[in-house]
């Protein structure tokens, strides 16, 4: 592979972020600092850790926190001594505040997300990180779910309002290795700053697309040690590390670190296996958000449906991001028809 950037590789860790979908937002302060303090140690460059949903997502929609996650933010930080603590934030979700909050508890980069068609409502978010000296980049979510042109005409808002790079986030597992290359190609040639990825496993390829993103030029790249990340989980880091290994791309992470850290501390702290099983398979095929996966199965349990129906449906209503409330909605529409068919 012929690299098409100069610039490091830079990956950021989000088993404690994405991962919390899969604990259902349960991570003890202890989990978080083993962890944190175990990643630091491997030399992981950046370290997410808030809800799953970003800061301010701890609510009866979302899903309450056991810990509040500023005190998981403050615990993460504690435990490091070179790697640098992310965290995320959707606006419409988390506020300036809970940035500033974050920030003075030692964040020291954010990711601002939105749904790929609305970057419009990140330019304040964005203004006040840059304002308060943080490391700022863009995270436009479901990135499968809009040509390619649209997807570049918002990372360029996006760069407009002061972000220092934009993210392809492939918030489904949706996409395919021909369709990351077109991504990460178009916004690399339309943007004087970085381009990032992040992917999710749910069709089998998050390894594979985020080495197209690497060949393409993207220099951020997401991992979840374990898989530990909503649906099918992400680009499970410590393979990539062994494969960047064998390829010749020097990270600085220590890969028999990471390969120990995540068979002794993430192992124990999986409730079940991260392996692709019918409702995340079904959500990368139907290009549904990946955090949808544990709402669905629980209205289906409710309404006595399949997940995986649930989650179709979702799919044809392009269903996005903080929609979570959409999950029910659908849910006992089809049981109301279930009903009147039989």
């Amino acid at each position: 592979m012929k690299r098409n950037s100069p610039l490091p590789l830079k990956i950021t860790e989000v088993c404690l972020r994405d991962g919390s979908h899969v604990m259902a937002h349960q991570f003890t302060e202890k989990q978080v600092f083993e962890a944190a303090k175990a990643l630091d140690e491997a030399g992981m460059h950046y370290i997410e850790v808030s809800h799953g949903d970003g800061l301010g997502g701890s609510t009866l929609q979302y899903g309450k926190s056991l810990i509040d996650e500023m005190k998981l933010i403050e615990t993460a930080v504690g435990a490091c001594k070179q790697a640098k603590v992310a965290v995320l934030l959707l606006p419409g979700i988390g506020t300036v505040s809970e940035l500033k909050e974050a920030h003075k508890l030692g964040a020291s980069l954010v990711r601002v997300a939105t749904h790929v068609t609305e970057a419009d409502v990140s330019a304040q978010h964005i203004h006040s990180a840059r304002e308060l000296g943080m490391e700022v980049m863009g995270f436009l979510m479901m990135a499968h779910s809009t040509p390619t042109e649209k997807l570049v005409e918002q990372a360029k808002l996006m760069e407009s309002y002061g972000a220092q790079g934009v993210y392809v986030t492939d918030s489904a597992g949706a996409l395919l290795p021909h369709e990351v290359k077109e991504r990460i190609s178009a916004l690399r040639n339309s943007l004087d700053i970085e381009v990032g990825f992040h992917a999710h496993n749910n069709l089998s390829v998050a390894v594979a697309n985020t080495l197209v993103a690497i060949e393409e030029g993207a220099t951020r790249i997401d991992g979840s040690v374990r898989c530990l990340g909503a649906g099918a989980g992400n680009t499970q880091t410590e393979v990539l590390l062994a494969v960047l290994d064998r390829m010749g791309i020097e990270t600085g992470i220590d890969l028999y670190k990471m390969m120990d850290l995540a068979e002794d501390v993430i192992g124990p702290m999986l409730p079940g296996a991260q392996e692709i099983r019918k409702g995340s398979l079904a959500m990368g095929y139907a290009g549904v958000y990946s955090s949808f996966l544990l709402h669905a199965e629980r209205a289906g349990k409710r309404f006595n449906l399949d997940p995986r129906d649930i989650l179709i449906e979702l799919g044809k209503r392009k269903a996005v991001g903080g929609q979570e409330d959409l999950i029910i909605e659908v849910a006992a529409e089809l049981a109301k028809t279930t009903k009147m068919e039989v």
